[in-house]
């Protein structure tokens, strides 16, 4: 049995010109042990649907499936109270910016520490103990001093770590994690990318990579769903994905990347015909005018 199946979710937003169709009938399953990338460009709905398990989507948004079964049990059936007991503790998220994510006006020591307080019931003493075994693992430096630190006094990259420290404070059964390298330098990405696999591999924890970095993918992926407009275009193992792709749209990303480039310019999405035509394509609402 996979450690999350969700089949057929639907996400849809009301906005002033209607309603507006973010993701489109998908089907997402991982396994423990397994690392799963969906992949895609900006506007695909890989956030969204993540964010529809984590049950983190505005009140504007209106979730359907057929099913959201993690570890046996359906999401969509538990009462908010049951489901909060469950998030957090066995499924985690990384989310894309960590200075965004992290409160300002606390440190992260107790950032981390909240979440022990309410999912693992620790006293002070215990979750002090952890939240610096948890900034050792994630490899930041003197962390029993940096536990009073607030995020503006961290870097990009130790933020990011924190973040990371937070989502497996409770040793989660699967960690989410969306865009975890975006906006760090090269070497930043490269350990990051390590330590997450490494963790991975440590707990065995299942792990989703939101990504729309090919190359992510390449080095950290079991699987590949390939997301287009809110629609699954294909899913496949990666050596599959990247030696014979099925779909227009992951010929178009793979055609994109510098070293398969071919003359003197890079082919573009447009140059393929895709297979979500125009009359059932999901349609970005217009811009309204400013006040």
């Amino acid at each position: 049995m996979p450690l999350l199946a969700i089949k057929n979710l639907s996400v849809s937003f009301l906005t002033s010109t209607g309603p507006f169709m973010a993701v489109n009938g998908i089907d997402i399953t991982v396994d423990a042990r397994e690392v799963l990338a969906i992949v895609g460009e900006s506007g695909s709905g890989k956030s969204v649907s993540m964010l529809a398990v984590m049950g983190l989507l505005p009140d504007s948004a209106t979730v359907k499936a057929d099913s959201m079964v993690f570890d046996g049990i359906d999401l969509l059936r538990l009462e908010p109270k049951e489901r909060r007991r469950i998030i957090g503790r066995d499924v985690a998220m990384i989310f894309q910016e960590p200075m965004a994510s992290l409160n300002p006006c606390f440190t992260v020591g107790f950032q981390i520490e909240e979440v022990l307080r309410v999912h693992m019931n620790m006293d002070r003493s215990q979750r002090r103990k952890r939240a610096i075994e948890l900034l050792t693992a994630v490899g930041i430096p003197d962390p029993a001093d940096r536990l009073k630190s607030y995020p503006h006094q961290m870097s990009g990259g130790q933020c990011q770590r924190v973040m990371i420290a937070i989502a497996i404070a409770c040793n989660p059964k699967l960690l989410i994690a969306d865009e975890p390298t975006t906006a760090l330098d090269v070497t930043i990405q490269k350990q990051i990318l390590d330590l997450l696999v490494g963790l991975q591999q440590e707990h065995g924890m299942g792990m989703i990579m939101i990504t729309h970095n090919m190359g992510v993918v390449a080095e950290t992926a079991d699987r590949v769903v390939v997301q287009y407009k809110g629609r699954k275009m294909e899913e496949a193992d990666v050596l599959s994905l990247f030696e014979n792709p099925q779909s227009n749209y992951t010929k178009a990303l793979l055609a994109a990347l510098p070293e398969n480039a071919t003359g003197d310019r890079l082919p573009t999405v447009g140059d393929y015909q895709m297979e979500v035509e125009d009359s059932t394509a999901v349609k970005t609402p217009p811009l309204e005018a400013p006040l």
